[in-house]
């Protein structure tokens, strides 16, 4: 009896496909070459399946550590396609010059994820590992430190990565636009061009970890969703990583919608420094009170960062700590 036929559609995701098929389709026609009884046809994201199911199942195994091999490293080549689909194991594989070991400059622990270029992007301090350890057990979280400590970065790096592996279906970025008194109709453009001035450090931190392409695709199909603090009202996040950066602006009131826009199977980190305050009333600002008001309710935590953790231009946490000392000595 003849061998089952049967069609199947394969979906890439996390990797620029450009980089995938190589120049002229060299490497997806390399990895044609090795599946005889299978008919293979790419456009855009899409593969098309469509022939023996055994070799259908190999394929997509090794479609899925051919992805991974191009996340850690960074590139993908006729080389490493032979690699990987001649049933190398991946842990076998030289490292590419020029990357550091996952080991290097830390534990394989500390990775939460790899970035454009095969950058590893880890927890580096002692408290960005609290963090991403309060991440495991908590749904709700607060970070809270000075400037240059990494609160944001990590949040959105734990953000991706559960995007990547499929936890949640979408990422939320806000802020409250306290510049523009949350009232941004008066700039021109649409939402998201009239809150670009203010999420440059979430953008920043979007394109170290993922690809060009794959971060504009998901920012026009929704995936990814930032928007000022005020345009959350009336929302229910569900199946969402949301995160609240620059929260000190927050009022309390604000806090309180904001938090309560929680839905089913979301997380939210909350992020903020206390002491860069933009509000005309420096005591309007609600971070402090709602980190003190919600601190012992189970399944949140709060992560309190402090200059150590600081790891900008090695003069950052001494102008920090200068600043600090004039206050309390004012």
């Amino acid at each position: 009896m003849d061998e089952l036929i049967i069609d199947k559609i394969i979906t890439v995701e996390d990797i620029d496909t450009r980089d995938l098929y190589g120049v002229r389709n060299a490497n997806i026609n390399r990895i044609k070459s090795k599946f005889p009884l299978l008919k293979i046809a790419n456009r855009g994201n899409r593969i098309r399946l469509s022939g023996d199911p055994r070799q259908m199942e190999e394929f997509e195994t090794k479609l899925e550590e051919l992805i991974e091999y191009a996340n850690r490293y960074g590139h993908v080549s006729p080389e490493v396609v032979d690699q990987v689909f001649d049933s190398r194991p991946l842990s076998a594989r030289p490292a590419v010059p020029g990357k550091k070991d996952e080991a290097a400059g830390g534990t394989d622990e500390d990775i939460i994820l790899y970035g454009n270029g095969g950058n590893i992007i880890r927890a580096r301090t002692p408290n960005q590992r609290k963090l991403v350890e309060a991440y495991r057990k908590n749904d709700l979280l607060f970070a809270t430190g000075p400037a240059g400590s990494g609160k944001t970065y990590t949040a959105i790096a734990l953000a991706v990565r559960a995007l990547k592996n499929r936890e949640v279906k979408k990422i939320i970025l806000t802020r409250p636009a306290v510049e523009a008194g949350e009232k941004l109709g008066f700039l021109p453009g649409d939402m998201r061009e009239k809150l670009d001035p203010y999420l440059q450090p979430l953008y920043d931190a979007l394109r170290d970890m993922v690809a060009p392409t794959k971060l504009e695709e998901y920012m026009d199909t929704g995936v990814i969703q930032i928007a000022p603090l005020a345009y959350m009202r009336g929302r229910t996040l569900d199946h969402a990583f949301v995160i609240l950066d620059e929260a000190q602006n927050a009022t309390l009131s604000q806090m309180k919608m904001f938090l309560t826009r929680m839905g089913s199977n979301a997380k939210f980190i909350v992020t903020g420094d206390a002491t860069q305050i933009d509000l005309a009333r420096k005591e309007d600002s609600g971070l402090l009170k709602t980190v003190d008001m919600l601190e012992p309710i189970e399944g949140i935590a709060v992560v309190r960062m402090d200059n150590c953790d600081i790891i900008r231009h090695n003069l950052v946490k001494y102008i920090v700590g200068a600043f600090e000392n004039d206050r309390n000595d004012s």
